[in-house]
Protein backbone atom coordinates (compact mmCIF):
# COMPACT_ATOMS: atom_id res chain seq x y z
CA UNK A 1 0.00 0.00 0.00
CA UNK A 2 1.34 3.58 -1.01
CA UNK A 3 1.16 6.39 1.57
CA UNK A 4 1.12 9.82 -0.51
CA UNK A 5 3.24 12.78 0.78
CA UNK A 6 -0.34 14.41 1.22
CA UNK A 7 -2.05 11.83 3.72
CA UNK A 8 1.67 11.33 5.17
CA UNK A 9 1.67 14.94 6.41
CA UNK A 10 -2.45 14.57 7.19
CA UNK A 11 -0.84 11.41 9.28
CA UNK A 12 1.85 13.81 11.09
CA UNK A 13 -0.80 16.26 11.94
CA UNK A 14 -3.08 13.97 13.64
CA UNK A 15 -0.33 12.46 15.64
CA UNK A 16 0.68 16.14 16.62
CA UNK A 17 -3.21 17.39 17.74
CA UNK A 18 -3.68 19.19 21.12
CA UNK A 19 -5.55 16.11 22.70
CA UNK A 20 -6.20 17.41 26.45
CA UNK A 21 -8.30 20.15 24.11
CA UNK A 22 -10.23 17.22 22.61
CA UNK A 23 -10.61 15.49 25.48
CA UNK A 24 -12.23 18.97 27.46
CA UNK A 25 -14.36 19.38 24.25
CA UNK A 26 -15.65 15.87 24.48
CA UNK A 27 -16.21 16.38 28.66
CA UNK A 28 -18.39 19.05 27.96
CA UNK A 29 -20.36 17.16 25.38
CA UNK A 30 -20.61 14.35 27.24
CA UNK A 31 -22.13 16.65 30.16
CA UNK A 32 -24.30 17.98 27.65
CA UNK A 33 -25.95 14.50 26.50
CA UNK A 34 -26.44 13.75 30.51
CA UNK A 35 -28.83 17.01 30.77
CA UNK A 36 -30.33 16.30 27.94
CA UNK A 37 -31.16 13.08 28.68
CA UNK A 38 -32.67 14.54 32.38
CA UNK A 39 -34.69 17.22 30.36
CA UNK A 40 -36.35 14.14 28.20
CA UNK A 41 -37.76 13.11 31.59
CA UNK A 42 -34.96 10.06 31.82
CA UNK A 43 -35.17 9.26 28.03
CA UNK A 44 -32.58 9.86 24.81
CA UNK A 45 -36.03 11.27 23.16
CA UNK A 46 -36.56 13.60 22.05
CA UNK A 47 -32.98 15.70 22.23
CA UNK A 48 -30.13 13.14 23.88
CA UNK A 49 -30.28 11.33 21.18
CA UNK A 50 -29.75 13.48 18.18
CA UNK A 51 -27.49 15.24 19.88
CA UNK A 52 -25.03 12.57 20.31
CA UNK A 53 -25.18 11.68 16.60
CA UNK A 54 -24.40 15.83 15.41
CA UNK A 55 -21.45 15.11 18.23
CA UNK A 56 -19.89 12.40 16.28
CA UNK A 57 -20.30 14.11 12.99
CA UNK A 58 -18.83 16.87 14.29
CA UNK A 59 -16.26 14.97 16.05
CA UNK A 60 -15.60 13.37 12.56
CA UNK A 61 -15.33 17.41 11.06
CA UNK A 62 -12.97 18.27 13.68
CA UNK A 63 -10.14 16.38 13.20
CA UNK A 64 -10.79 16.30 9.49
CA UNK A 65 -10.04 20.52 9.17
CA UNK A 66 -7.50 20.47 12.03
CA UNK A 67 -5.57 18.35 10.07
CA UNK A 68 -5.58 19.54 6.56
CA UNK A 69 -3.13 22.60 5.80
CA UNK A 70 -3.29 25.83 7.24
CA UNK A 71 -2.35 27.16 3.67
CA UNK A 72 -5.50 25.93 2.47
CA UNK A 73 -7.91 27.51 5.09
CA UNK A 74 -6.11 30.92 4.43
CA UNK A 75 -6.90 30.60 0.92
CA UNK A 76 -10.43 30.07 1.27
CA UNK A 77 -11.18 32.59 4.25
CA UNK A 78 -12.89 34.97 2.00
CA UNK A 79 -14.75 32.29 0.04
CA UNK A 80 -16.20 30.62 3.50
CA UNK A 81 -17.49 34.45 4.56
CA UNK A 82 -18.99 35.05 1.29
CA UNK A 83 -20.81 31.19 1.24
CA UNK A 84 -22.19 32.43 4.55
CA UNK A 85 -22.97 35.82 3.52
CA UNK A 86 -25.03 34.44 0.39
CA UNK A 87 -26.97 32.15 3.38
CA UNK A 88 -27.85 34.94 5.51
CA UNK A 89 -29.43 36.55 2.19
CA UNK A 90 -31.21 33.64 1.21
CA UNK A 91 -32.80 33.46 4.91
CA UNK A 92 -34.66 36.55 4.23
CA UNK A 93 -36.16 34.86 0.88
CA UNK A 94 -36.48 31.15 1.66
CA UNK A 95 -35.57 31.12 4.91
CA UNK A 96 -38.06 28.74 7.76
CA UNK A 97 -39.73 30.60 10.26
CA UNK A 98 -39.91 29.34 14.15
CA UNK A 99 -40.90 31.15 17.32
CA UNK A 100 -41.35 34.16 15.77
CA UNK A 101 -38.11 34.14 14.18
CA UNK A 102 -36.86 33.82 10.27
CA UNK A 103 -33.52 31.92 11.08
CA UNK A 104 -33.19 28.70 9.38
CA UNK A 105 -32.93 27.41 5.92
CA UNK A 106 -33.79 23.97 4.78
CA UNK A 107 -32.32 21.62 2.32
CA UNK A 108 -34.09 18.74 2.92
CA UNK A 109 -31.75 16.49 4.69
CA UNK A 110 -30.11 19.26 6.92
CA UNK A 111 -31.47 22.49 8.25
CA UNK A 112 -28.93 25.05 9.31
CA UNK A 113 -28.84 28.37 10.36
CA UNK A 114 -26.49 30.65 8.18
CA UNK A 115 -26.02 33.09 11.69
CA UNK A 116 -23.80 30.16 12.91
CA UNK A 117 -21.93 29.44 10.37
CA UNK A 118 -21.25 33.51 9.83
CA UNK A 119 -19.42 33.39 13.49
CA UNK A 120 -16.88 31.29 12.18
CA UNK A 121 -16.71 33.01 8.52
CA UNK A 122 -16.19 36.30 10.27
CA UNK A 123 -13.17 35.30 12.36
CA UNK A 124 -11.51 33.66 9.28
CA UNK A 125 -12.33 36.44 6.66
CA UNK A 126 -10.78 39.40 9.69
CA UNK A 127 -7.86 37.13 9.92
CA UNK A 128 -6.99 36.80 6.60
CA UNK A 129 -7.13 40.55 6.07
CA UNK A 130 -5.50 41.41 9.18
CA UNK A 131 -2.48 38.62 8.48
CA UNK A 132 -1.81 41.26 4.78
CA UNK A 133 -1.37 44.09 7.16
CA UNK A 134 1.16 45.76 8.79
CA UNK A 135 1.22 47.49 12.30
CA UNK A 136 1.38 50.64 10.35
CA UNK A 137 -2.28 50.15 8.06
CA UNK A 138 -3.73 48.86 10.88
CA UNK A 139 -3.65 51.81 12.78
CA UNK A 140 -4.59 53.58 9.27
CA UNK A 141 -8.69 54.83 9.37
CA UNK A 142 -8.88 53.56 5.56
CA UNK A 143 -8.10 50.13 6.48
CA UNK A 144 -11.18 49.98 9.19
CA UNK A 145 -13.27 50.03 6.21
CA UNK A 146 -13.11 46.79 4.81
CA UNK A 147 -13.37 45.45 8.56
CA UNK A 148 -15.86 47.16 9.58
CA UNK A 149 -18.11 45.81 6.34
CA UNK A 150 -16.99 42.55 7.61
CA UNK A 151 -18.51 42.97 10.72
CA UNK A 152 -21.74 44.60 10.13
CA UNK A 153 -23.41 44.03 6.58
CA UNK A 154 -23.67 40.08 8.11
CA UNK A 155 -24.55 41.74 12.05
CA UNK A 156 -27.59 44.16 9.88
CA UNK A 157 -28.42 40.90 8.14
CA UNK A 158 -28.37 38.82 11.69
CA UNK A 159 -30.24 41.28 13.73
CA UNK A 160 -33.43 41.55 10.70
CA UNK A 161 -33.99 38.27 11.79
CA UNK A 162 -34.48 39.56 14.16
CA UNK A 163 -31.67 37.78 15.99
CA UNK A 164 -30.28 39.96 18.96
CA UNK A 165 -28.23 37.56 20.63
CA UNK A 166 -25.82 36.08 17.61
CA UNK A 167 -26.03 39.72 16.27
CA UNK A 168 -23.75 41.07 19.80
CA UNK A 169 -21.70 37.61 19.55
CA UNK A 170 -20.74 38.74 16.04
CA UNK A 171 -19.98 42.61 16.69
CA UNK A 172 -17.84 41.65 19.58
CA UNK A 173 -15.98 38.90 18.04
CA UNK A 174 -15.44 41.62 14.91
CA UNK A 175 -14.60 44.15 17.74
CA UNK A 176 -12.07 42.01 19.75
CA UNK A 177 -10.27 40.94 17.01
CA UNK A 178 -10.03 44.71 16.04
CA UNK A 179 -8.00 45.57 19.42
CA UNK A 180 -5.58 42.71 19.88
CA UNK A 181 -4.55 43.90 16.03
CA UNK A 182 -3.45 46.98 17.40
CA UNK A 183 -5.91 49.29 16.15
CA UNK A 184 -5.74 52.38 17.97
CA UNK A 185 -7.70 53.08 21.32
CA UNK A 186 -9.18 56.16 20.62
CA UNK A 187 -11.19 54.61 17.55
CA UNK A 188 -12.82 52.21 20.51
CA UNK A 189 -13.69 55.20 22.91
CA UNK A 190 -14.93 57.38 19.83
CA UNK A 191 -17.08 54.53 18.78
CA UNK A 192 -18.43 53.60 22.68
CA UNK A 193 -19.20 57.62 22.75
CA UNK A 194 -21.48 57.51 19.49
CA UNK A 195 -22.79 54.13 20.62
CA UNK A 196 -24.35 56.12 24.34
CA UNK A 197 -25.40 58.66 22.68
CA UNK A 198 -27.50 56.95 19.88
CA UNK A 199 -29.00 54.47 22.20
CA UNK A 200 -32.19 56.86 22.33
CA UNK A 201 -32.31 56.36 18.89
CA UNK A 202 -31.89 52.60 18.79
CA UNK A 203 -34.54 51.77 21.43
CA UNK A 204 -36.82 53.03 18.58
CA UNK A 205 -35.74 50.44 16.60
CA UNK A 206 -36.35 47.75 18.60
CA UNK A 207 -38.96 45.30 18.12
CA UNK A 208 -41.41 45.09 21.17
CA UNK A 209 -40.01 41.81 22.43
CA UNK A 210 -36.59 43.33 22.14
CA UNK A 211 -37.82 46.20 24.63
CA UNK A 212 -39.69 43.55 26.67
CA UNK A 213 -36.91 41.94 27.20
CA UNK A 214 -34.70 44.84 28.88
CA UNK A 215 -37.31 46.32 30.65
CA UNK A 216 -37.84 42.55 32.02
CA UNK A 217 -34.22 42.44 33.24
CA UNK A 218 -34.93 45.88 34.92
CA UNK A 219 -37.87 44.77 36.43
CA UNK A 220 -38.79 41.06 36.15
CA UNK A 221 -41.25 40.99 38.81
CA UNK A 222 -43.52 43.63 37.02
CA UNK A 223 -44.47 41.10 35.10
CA UNK A 224 -44.44 37.52 36.40
CA UNK A 225 -46.49 35.59 34.25
CA UNK A 226 -45.27 36.92 30.88
CA UNK A 227 -41.77 38.33 30.26
CA UNK A 228 -40.36 38.01 33.25
CA UNK A 229 -41.55 34.51 33.95
CA UNK A 230 -38.37 32.88 32.11
CA UNK A 231 -35.70 34.91 34.16
CA UNK A 232 -38.13 34.47 37.30
CA UNK A 233 -38.31 30.70 37.31
CA UNK A 234 -34.74 30.63 36.51
CA UNK A 235 -33.82 31.93 39.80
CA UNK A 236 -36.68 29.96 41.47
CA UNK A 237 -34.67 26.77 39.99
CA UNK A 238 -31.15 27.97 40.80
CA UNK A 239 -31.67 29.18 44.49
CA UNK A 240 -33.94 25.74 44.88
CA UNK A 241 -30.80 23.77 43.72
CA UNK A 242 -28.58 24.97 46.69
CA UNK A 243 -24.78 23.84 47.57
CA UNK A 244 -24.96 20.18 46.21
CA UNK A 245 -28.17 20.18 44.40
CA UNK A 246 -31.22 17.76 44.23
CA UNK A 247 -29.72 15.13 42.20
CA UNK A 248 -29.47 13.92 38.58
CA UNK A 249 -33.51 13.68 37.28
CA UNK A 250 -34.85 15.16 40.54
CA UNK A 251 -34.82 18.65 39.38
CA UNK A 252 -38.54 20.05 40.27
CA UNK A 253 -38.28 23.03 38.28
CA UNK A 254 -37.38 22.00 35.23
CA UNK A 255 -39.02 18.24 34.95
CA UNK A 256 -42.27 20.01 35.96
CA UNK A 257 -41.94 22.19 32.91
CA UNK A 258 -42.05 25.76 34.94
CA UNK A 259 -38.45 26.30 34.10
CA UNK A 260 -38.87 27.17 29.78
CA UNK A 261 -35.79 26.23 27.39
CA UNK A 262 -34.35 23.90 29.61
CA UNK A 263 -32.44 21.91 26.74
CA UNK A 264 -31.32 25.14 25.38
CA UNK A 265 -30.86 28.93 26.77
CA UNK A 266 -31.58 27.27 30.30
CA UNK A 267 -29.89 24.22 30.37
CA UNK A 268 -27.23 25.92 32.87
CA UNK A 269 -30.09 26.58 35.33
CA UNK A 270 -31.29 23.19 35.19
CA UNK A 271 -27.42 22.07 35.60
CA UNK A 272 -27.54 24.20 38.68
CA UNK A 273 -30.60 22.66 40.14
CA UNK A 274 -29.73 19.39 39.90
CA UNK A 275 -25.87 19.27 40.88
CA UNK A 276 -25.96 22.65 42.85
CA UNK A 277 -23.34 25.30 43.65
CA UNK A 278 -20.57 22.57 43.59
CA UNK A 279 -21.51 21.41 40.27
CA UNK A 280 -22.02 25.15 38.86
CA UNK A 281 -18.17 25.54 40.13
CA UNK A 282 -16.97 22.67 38.77
CA UNK A 283 -18.31 23.00 35.07
CA UNK A 284 -17.35 26.53 35.43
CA UNK A 285 -14.19 25.47 35.97
CA UNK A 286 -13.80 23.04 33.10
CA UNK A 287 -14.60 26.16 30.85
CA UNK A 288 -12.03 28.18 32.36
CA UNK A 289 -9.46 25.66 31.96
CA UNK A 290 -10.63 25.62 28.41
CA UNK A 291 -10.47 28.71 27.45
CA UNK A 292 -6.98 28.88 29.25
CA UNK A 293 -5.32 26.07 26.79
CA UNK A 294 -6.73 28.06 23.77
CA UNK A 295 -5.27 31.11 24.35
CA UNK A 296 -1.88 29.56 24.96
CA UNK A 297 -2.41 28.31 21.50
CA UNK A 298 -3.06 31.58 20.43
CA UNK A 299 -0.32 33.03 22.01
CA UNK A 300 2.11 30.69 20.55
CA UNK A 301 1.64 30.80 17.43
CA UNK A 302 3.93 31.98 15.08
CA UNK A 303 2.18 33.33 12.27
CA UNK A 304 -0.42 36.60 12.37
CA UNK A 305 -3.39 34.68 10.71
CA UNK A 306 -2.83 31.32 13.15
CA UNK A 307 -2.88 33.32 16.26
CA UNK A 308 -6.07 36.11 14.93
CA UNK A 309 -7.65 32.44 14.62
CA UNK A 310 -7.33 30.88 17.62
CA UNK A 311 -8.33 33.99 19.02
CA UNK A 312 -11.26 34.14 17.39
CA UNK A 313 -12.26 31.27 18.66
CA UNK A 314 -11.06 31.66 22.36
CA UNK A 315 -13.42 34.75 22.02
CA UNK A 316 -16.26 33.17 20.85
CA UNK A 317 -16.48 30.73 23.13
CA UNK A 318 -15.82 33.11 26.30
CA UNK A 319 -18.29 35.85 25.03
CA UNK A 320 -21.16 32.26 24.74
CA UNK A 321 -20.37 31.18 28.07
CA UNK A 322 -20.32 34.75 29.34
CA UNK A 323 -23.95 35.50 27.99
CA UNK A 324 -25.42 32.45 29.04
CA UNK A 325 -24.17 31.99 32.62
CA UNK A 326 -24.77 35.98 33.24
CA UNK A 327 -28.45 35.56 31.13
CA UNK A 328 -30.24 32.62 33.45
CA UNK A 329 -28.98 34.56 36.69
CA UNK A 330 -30.38 37.73 36.04
CA UNK A 331 -27.08 39.44 34.84
CA UNK A 332 -28.07 40.58 31.88
CA UNK A 333 -31.55 40.65 29.38
CA UNK A 334 -32.46 37.35 28.08
CA UNK A 335 -30.64 37.58 24.22
CA UNK A 336 -31.52 33.64 23.28
CA UNK A 337 -27.12 32.42 23.53
CA UNK A 338 -26.53 28.75 24.44
CA UNK A 339 -24.23 27.36 26.59
CA UNK A 340 -21.27 26.07 24.15
CA UNK A 341 -21.15 21.99 23.55
CA UNK A 342 -24.05 21.64 26.62
CA UNK A 343 -26.92 23.10 24.93
CA UNK A 344 -28.78 20.94 22.16
CA UNK A 345 -28.66 22.43 18.59
CA UNK A 346 -27.35 21.36 15.54
CA UNK A 347 -25.87 23.81 13.73
CA UNK A 348 -24.20 25.48 16.78
CA UNK A 349 -22.65 22.53 18.19
CA UNK A 350 -21.11 21.30 14.20
CA UNK A 351 -19.91 25.11 13.80
CA UNK A 352 -18.25 25.16 17.39
CA UNK A 353 -16.73 21.95 16.31
CA UNK A 354 -15.58 23.60 13.06
CA UNK A 355 -14.33 26.24 15.12
CA UNK A 356 -12.27 24.42 17.46
CA UNK A 357 -11.06 22.33 14.54
CA UNK A 358 -9.71 25.34 12.70
CA UNK A 359 -8.35 26.56 16.06
CA UNK A 360 -6.43 22.62 16.17
CA UNK A 361 -5.58 23.35 13.26
CA UNK A 362 -3.53 26.68 14.75
CA UNK A 363 -1.99 24.91 17.04
CA UNK A 364 -0.43 21.50 14.78
CA UNK A 365 0.87 24.20 12.74
CA UNK A 366 1.89 26.77 15.64
CA UNK A 367 5.47 26.74 14.10
CA UNK A 368 5.04 27.58 10.81
CA UNK A 369 5.36 31.14 9.57
CA UNK A 370 2.93 32.04 6.89
CA UNK A 371 4.11 35.33 4.55
CA UNK A 372 2.40 37.79 5.57
CA UNK A 373 2.09 40.39 2.97
CA UNK A 374 1.52 37.88 0.33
Amino acid sequence: MFITQESSTFISRFQHLNWPIIGLVSLLSCIGFCLLYSAGGGSFYPWAQAQIFKFLLGFVLMIMVACININHVMKYAYFFYGLALVLLILVHVFGMIGMGAQRWISFGFIRLQPSELMKISLILALACYYHRLSLEDVQTPSFMIVPLLLIFIPSILVLKQPDLGTTILLVIIGISIMFVVGVRLWYFAAAFGVLVVSCPIAWGFLRSYQKKRILTFLNPEQDPLGSGYHILQSKIALGSGGFLGKGFLNGTQSHLNFLPEKQTDFIFTMFCEEFGLVGAVVLLTIYAVLIFQCLKISMRSKSCFGRLLSFGMVMSLFIYVFINVSMVIGLVPVVGVPLPFVSYGGTSLLTLMIGFGLLLNADVNHDLKIPRYS
